[in-house]
C-alpha cells in the first residue's frame, strides 16, 4: 500500500488529491442527474445524444488552442478560476431545477458553458500534476492515482445520484455538486505553490500549435494512443449516453437503477486503476491496453443485449489538450451518433456496432505494439522512468 500511494508524500499533490476526490463525486452526480433530467423531459435518445454533444463539443473545437495558451500561464490561477466558474454553473442548474423553471434549452446552454470551462480545466489539471509532484519518479504513480480517484468518484457519485434523484429530484444533485467545489478551492488555497518559470517562446501561438500537433502525430506511439482513445470515445463511451434508456425502457427501472448501472462501470474502472497504481514499472502497459480494449469490446456487445440489470440470487498541456480532444472531444460526436443510431436501429444494435469498431481498433493497435515499444523505451530511459533500455 505504501508503494501504491507513494505520490501522496508530496504535500501539494496530497491536498489536490483530496480536494479533487470530493469534487469529482459531485461532478459524477451532476453527469448522472443531467442525463436523467433530459431523458425525463424528452423521453428521446436523440435529445440525450444532443445534450451530451452540446456539453462536450467545446473540448473538441478549442482544446488544442487552449493548450497553447495554458502553457504560458500560471496553472494554479487557471484552476482556481475554472473551479469558481464550474461552481456557479452547477448552482445555476440547481436553482432552475429546484424551482421547476428548467427547460431543455437551458440545459443545453449550461452544458455548453461547462464544456467551455472544461476546455481550460482538463489540460490544466493534467499539467498541474506534473508541477506539484516533486519526485518525478513518482509521476507515473500520481497519474495512476488520479485515475483511481476519478473512478472512486465514478463508483460513489452515480450511486448517490440515483438514490438522491429518487428521493429529492435532480436539483439536489446539482446543489451538492456546487458545494463540492469548495473542497477543491480550499485545497488550492492551502498549497505552498511556486509556479515554474515560463520560458517565453519566440514563436506565435499558431506555430506552437502546429509544433505540438506535428510532434504528437509524427511520433507513432503517441499518434496510435491518441487514435485509439479517439475511437473508443467515438464508438465506445457512447454507452453512457444510452444508459438512461437501458435503465428506464429496457430494465424497467428508475433513477436508482440508472445510478447503480453507472456505478457498476465505475467499479470496473476502479479495479483497473488500482492495478495501474500498483505497477512498479511502465513495462507491460502496451499489453494491458490491448487486453483492456478486447475486454471492453466484448463486454459492450454482451451488455447491448442484456435484459436484466442484476443476476439471479443463485447465479502535459498541449499533449494533454490533444488527449482531451481525443478522449473527451470525440465523445460529443459519439453521443450524437449513438443517439441517432439508437433512434433508428435500437439501443442494442447501436451498441453492438460500437463494440465491433472498438474491437477492430484494438486489434490494429496490438499489431503495431512491437514497433511502438522500440520507439518508447529510449524515452523512458532518458526521463528516468526506466533504468535501462533492456
Amino acid at each position: 500500500m505504501k508503494h501504491i500511494v507513494r505520490a501522496l508524500n508530496a504535500r501539494n499533490y496530497r491536498l489536490f488529491f483530496i480536494g479533487q476526490g470530493i469534487s469529482l463525486i459531485g461532478t459524477w452526480m451532476t453527469m448522472v442527474a443531467t442525463s436523467w433530467l433530459v431523458y425525463r423531459l424528452t423521453d428521446s435518445p436523440f435529445w440525450l445524444g444532443l445534450a451530451n454533444f452540446t456539453g462536450q463539443l467545446p473540448v473538441f473545437l478549442f482544446a488544442a488552442f487552449a493548450g497553447v495558451w495554458i502553457e504560458r500561464r500560471n496553472l494554479h490561477r487557471i484552476l482556481f478560476n475554472t473551479q469558481i466558474l464550474a461552481m456557479l454553473q452547477s448552482f445555476a442548474l440547481a436553482f432552475l431545477t429546484l424551482t421547476h423553471l428548467v427547460t431543455l434549452w437551458q440545459i443545453l446552454l449550461l452544458g455548453f458553458l461547462q464544456g467551455m470551462i472544461n476546455v481550460f480545466d482538463m489540460p490544466t489539471r493534467q499539467s498541474f500534476v506534473v508541477e506539484i509532484v516533486e519526485d518525478k519518479k513518482n509521476l507515473g504513480n500520481a497519474i495512476a492515482l488520479n485515475t483511481f480517484i476519478v473512478n472512486v468518484a465514478r463508483l460513489i457519485g452515480p450511486t448517490l445520484a440515483g438514490l438522491i434523484i429518487a428521493g429529492f429530484g435532480e436539483g439536489a444533485c446539482f446543489l451538492i455538486d456546487g458545494c463540492s467545489y469548495i473542497a477543491v478551492l480550499a485545497s488550492l488555497g492551502m498549497m505552498d505553490y511556486r509556479p515554474r518559470e515560463k520560458v517565453p517562446s519566440p514563436h506565435g501561438g499558431m506555430h506552437q500549435l502546429r509544433e505540438g500537433a506535428s510532434y504528437a502525430f509524427g511520433f507513432p506511439p503517441i499518434r496510435n494512443l491518441l487514435l485509439l482513445s479517439a475511437l473508443f470515445s467515438l464508438m465506445g463511451m457512447s454507452y453512457m449516453v444510452l444508459m438512461p434508456i437501458f435503465a428506464g425502457s429496457v430494465f424497467r427501472g428508475g433513477a436508482h437503477t440508472y445510478g447503480f448501472l453507472m456505478a457498476a462501470s465505475g467499479l470496473g474502472a476502479l479495479i483497473g486503476a488500482v492495478a495501474m497504481a500498483s505497477k512498479r514499472t511502465v513495462l507491460g502497459l502496451g499489453k494491458m491496453i490491448v487486453a483492456a480494449g478486447l475486454i471492453f469490446s466484448v463486454c459492450l456487445a454482451a451488455f447491448a443485449f442484456s435484459r436484466t440489470w442484476i443476476v439471479d440470487d443463485d447465479k502535459r498541456a498541449r499533449l494533454m489538450s490533444l488527449y482531451a480532444m481525443a478522449f473527451i472531444g470525440m465523445v460529443p460526436f459519439g453521443s450524437l451518433i449513438a443517439g441517432t443510431s439508437a433512434k433508428y436501429l435500437g439501443v442494442s444494435y447501436a451498441l453492438s456496432i460500437n463494440s465491433l469498431a472498438c474491437l477492430l481498433g484494438t486489434i490494429l493497435f496490438a499489431l503495431q505494439l512491437p514497433a511502438m515499444r522500440k520507439l518508447v523505451k529510449p524515452i523512458y530511459v532518458k526521463s528516468g522512468i526506466l533504468l535501462e533500455a533492456g
